[in-house]
């Protein structure tokens, strides 16, 4: 069984915020399936941030700023064309960004035991 602890301001632990960002189509950007029905058309189509995952660097951000948490750091998991969104990340105010590559569709799974690591 686990309680609560309570802090005071002066003795409240400090915390690492690490924030998963993914590359994505741009919301404003119409979907379009492939001719053959396997997955969705990628090529020559504006990426962005996932929009998720901007609040969630934005609420990282704010933790920051309220003394809870020391660093962001925003970890993006794929190829070597998420540098873009880490970019987006380290403009919004993200200290530091990882990309660990990986070729092809990552999935779920394999992300969770990489964040894990």
């Amino acid at each position: 069984r686990q309680t609560a602890r309570c802090f005071s301001s002066s003795t409240r632990p400090l915390f690492k915020v690490v924030v998963p960002v993914k590359r994505v189509i741009d919301y404003a950007v119409k979907v379009r399936v492939k001719a053959d029905n396997s997955g969705v058309e990628t090529a020559n189509v504006k990426m962005s941030m996932n929009p998720f995952d901007e609040i969630a660097v934005e609420e990282a951000l704010v933790l920051k700023e309220a003394g809870v948490a020391t660093e962001v750091i925003a970890v993006s998991i794929g190829e070597k064309k998420s540098q873009e969104t880490l970019r987006t990340a380290l403009a919004m105010g993200a200290d530091r960004a990882i990309l660990v590559e990986e070729a092809g569709d990552v999935q779920p799974l394999s992300v969770a035991k990489t964040l894990q690591k």
